[in-house]
């Protein structure tokens, strides 16, 4: 499945090559798929987010047509696509080969809005410059560097598609990138004394969101028993103090 990448029913054959055959020859028919489905320019002026993960960003989204990084965890990239794909989205994860679709659709990711390119190697770049054209949400593991120019010219069709972009990575360079998020103070729950099973895991989630003072901070269960993506506590002020959530 991963190897010629997944989507939902609708576009599933679309990378699929006889023999491992023109990666470029499968992202065009890939856009001719999806552009039967969807149209040309995305209708979400706001990428939504989760409700648990919505108090990060000043208008409780994404902003569409802009780039943001993240810590490359596979909780959190499944979490920040979850409420677009609910939405009907189209979402495209490239380059993040242990992307699972069963975890992701647990934490409320719809896959039939879902292309998955696990292994584009040095054209991941390319890769994501034709899904641009057809999706709402792209998140991208870089393999190798891209020239600020390069850079430049994709975020201006970013801006005109309304495509919104997350870079699975907390040190790749990006010019005038609208934020990262990151995470920290995880904690696990469910084991004893050297027995138990992990259920659930307490983590905060932080933001740093160009135009805006200061980092915030959402303290989240990612995920909970059911495998669902949990506000518990927000800052509320400069000083770090907490809201329980709810």
């Amino acid at each position: 499945m991963f190897e010629g990448g997944f989507m939902g029913a609708s576009a599933r054959a679309a990378l699929a090559t006889p023999d491992g055959g023109n990666k470029f020859q499968a992202i065009a028919h890939l856009q001719r798929e999806i552009g039967r489905l969807q149209r040309r320019r995305s209708d979400l002026p706001i990428v939504p987010l989760l409700p648990a993960l919505a108090p990060l960003m000043p208008e409780g989204g994404l902003q569409s047509g802009a780039v943001y990084t993240f810590t490359p965890s596979l909780r959190l990239a499944s979490a920040l696509i979850a409420a677009a794909t609910q939405q009907g989205a189209w979402c495209a994860v490239v380059g993040l080969p242990t992307f699972g679709i069963e975890s992701a659709e647990a934490q409320g990711v719809d896959p039939e809005r879902l292309i998955v390119v696990p292994h584009p190697h040095q054209r991941w770049f390319s890769v994501i410059s034709a899904l641009s054209e057809v999706v709402s949400l792209i998140m991208v593991h870089p393999s190798t560097p891209i020239s600020a120019a390069e850079a430049q010219r994709f975020q201006a069709r970013l801006r005109d598609r309304a495509c919104t972009v997350l870079i699975a990575s907390e040190n790749y360079e990006w010019p005038n990138k609208q934020g990262e998020l990151w995470l920290s103070q995880p904690e696990w729950r469910g084991l004893g004394n050297g027995w138990g099973v992990i259920s659930e895991c307490e983590v905060t989630v932080s933001a740093r969101i160009r135009g805006l003072p200061a980092p915030r901070h959402q303290r989240v269960i990612m995920p909970n028993a059911q495998g669902q993506v949990q506000a518990v506590s927000t800052v509320v002020d400069a000083a770090h103090r907490w809201r329980t959530a709810g």
